[in-house]
């Protein structure tokens, strides 16, 4: 299961390989970033629930 971190800094979001997950920083309403680490098995869900939405 994902996760949570807490927030860090303003910034892009960004996703980032670190060690055997990825760690998503998705900026939030109000400021920060919300730090979300996921295995790989999640981050090809969220693609395809992503791409799925999108119309991809």
């Amino acid at each position: 299961m994902a996760a949570q971190k807490p927030r860090t800094g303003d910034g892009p979001l960004e996703v980032t390989k670190e060690g055997r997950g990825m760690v998503m920083r998705l900026p939030v309403e109000g400021g920060g970033r919300l730090v979300i680490e996921l295995s790989a098995d999640e981050a090809t869900a969220l693609h395809d629930t992503l791409a799925e939405t999108l119309g991809i």
